[in-house]
C-alpha cells in the first residue's frame, strides 16, 4: 500500500505560476466511511496552498443528481438556488456574483458545478488549489474523472474490523430491518464491496490513482507524506501540518500530536475491544480474503472460519441491494428524493476561520 503507478511525466506548465499542472490539480481523498479521510484531508489544507472547504461537497452523489439533468437551464437555476440558499454557501466566504453567471453560463453537469464553486472558493482565498473528501465519491470515479479529467485521486483503505467496529458504534449504514441483530455483518459486506469497486475503478485511472494505508499515516506520518507529496506534487511538510493543525489534525488520536499518548490514544485495533468472539468469526468469515490482501492478518484461527447461514444468505442479497441502491439513485427519479441536509451545515466556522489566513496563503 502506498504505492501507485508511474505518473506517467508531468503534465505540462503554468506559464504564470511557473508550476506543473499536476500540482494545482484538484485532489480528491476518498474511501469507505469511518476509514480516515478526512484525516488526510484536514492534513492536506494543514500543509498549506489549499483552499479551506467544507470536506464533503457532495457534488456527485447528490448535487448532479436530485435537481435533473443540469444541460436544462431551469434545473441549473434550482440547483443555483438552493445552493445560494445554504448555510454552505454562506459558510464559503463567495457571494452570489461569484459563481451565478459562471453556474447559468457553463454549468453542465456535477463536475462543472463543483470546479466552478471550488475554483471561486480558491481564488477569494488565494489558494493554488482545492480537495474535496466524500466518502460517497467513491462508487463516481469513473464519472469523476470523466468530468474533471485532471483530478487525482487518493484511496485510504483502513482495517476494514476497525472501520465496522466505528460504523457499529455510531449506528452508521445500518442493515436491512431484518438483520439488525446482525449488523456486523451487513456492514463487513459493505466495507468489502465499496473497497473493491474503488480499487477496480482506480486502478483503471492509472497514474491519477494512488492507494495509501490509514495504519500507515499514522505510524508512518512523516514518510508516508512524502509519498502523497510525491503523488501530488505538493510539499506536505510533516512538521508544519503538526504546527498548524487543522480540523481533525487537532483531536488527539494519532502520532501527529506526537506528545506521547499516541499509544493509549491510538485509533488502531479498536476492534480488538469492541467484537465479541462470535462477532469477530463472523466478520473476519466474511472479510477472509480481503483482509490479508491489505496486509491485515486474521485472528480467528482457520478451523473455526466456518460461513454460518447467516453469512451465506447476506453475502449473496447485500452485495445486490447495495449495487441496487447505487443504480436507483444514479439512474432512475429517486435521486430527486435524496436528502440535501449536509447543505444545512456550516462550511467554515469558528477556530477553522482563525487559521484559514495561515494555511491558504502559504505554501
Amino acid at each position: 500500500m502506498g504505492q501507485h503507478s508511474a505518473l506517467g511525466g508531468r503534465q505540462g506548465s503554468d506559464p504564470q505560476l511557473g508550476r506543473s499542472k499536476r500540482s494545482l490539480a484538484p485532489v480528491f481523498v476518498l474511501g469507505s466511511g469511518r476509514c480516515g479521510t478526512k484525516f488526510l484531508f484536514s492534513a492536506l489544507l494543514s500543509a498549506g496552498g489549499f483552499a479551506i472547504t467544507h470536506p464533503e461537497s457532495n457534488a456527485f452523489n447528490l448535487l448532479g443528481l436530485c435537481f435533473g439533468s443540469l444541460a436544462k437551464r431551469r434545473n441549473r437555476q434550482r440547483l443555483l438556488d438552493t445552493y445560494l440558499a445554504s448555510d454552505v454557501f454562506r459558510g464559503s466566504g463567495l457571494v452570489p456574483e461569484d459563481i451565478s453567471g459562471l453556474v447559468m453560463e457553463n454549468c453542465r453537469n456535477a463536475g462543472d458545478f463543483l470546479q466552478i464553486v471550488m475554483e471561486a472558493i480558491t481564488r477569494k482565498q488565494g489558494a493554488r488549489r482545492w480537495a474535496e473528501s466524500t466518502p460517497w465519491h467513491l462508487h463516481y470515479l469513473p464519472l469523476i474523472k470523466k468530468q474533471i479529467p485532471n483530478a487525482l485521486i487518493i484511496h485510504i483503505i483502513r482495517d476494514g474490523r476497525d472501520v465496522i467496529a466505528s460504523l457499529q458504534r455510531r449506528s452508521m449504514f445500518g442493515p436491512l430491518p431484518w438483520d439488525k441483530k446482525r449488523a456486523h455483518i451487513a456492514r463487513a459486506i459493505y466495507w468489502k464491496w465499496i473497497v473493491n469497486k474503488g480499487r477496480r475503478d482506480g486502478q483503471a485511472l492509472g497514474g491519477d490513482y494512488m492507494e495509501v494505508r490509514y495504519e500507515d499515516l499514522v505510524k508512518r506520518p512523516q514518510e508516508t507524506l512524502e509519498d502523497i507529496g510525491h503523488f501530488i506534487e505538493h510539499d506536505l511538510d510533516y512538521e508544519r501540518i503538526r504546527q498548524v493543525a487543522f480540523g481533525e489534525i487537532d483531536i488527539p488520536n494519532t502520532s501527529f500530536r506526537d506528545d506521547g499518548n499516541e499509544a493509549e490514544a491510538s485509533p488502531i485495533g479498536r476492534w480488538q475491544r469492541l467484537f465479541t468472539p462470535r462477532q469477530l468469526r463472523d466478520v473476519e468469515v466474511v472479510l477472509e480474503d480481503a483482509l490479508p490482501q491489505h496486509g491485515y492478518a486474521l485472528q480467528t484461527p482457520v478451523a473455526q472460519r466456518r460461513r454460518s447461514l447467516e453469512v451465506r444468505y447476506m453475502s449473496l442479497l447485500h452485495p445486490l441491494y447495495l449495487n441496487l441502491r447505487v443504480w436507483l439513485k444514479s439512474k432512475t427519479p429517486f435521486a430527486r428524493f435524496a436528502r440535501k441536509g449536509y447543505l444545512r451545515s456550516s462550511l467554515v466556522t469558528g477556530a477553522e476561520c482563525q487559521k484559514q489566513e495561515k494555511v491558504t496563503l502559504s505554501g
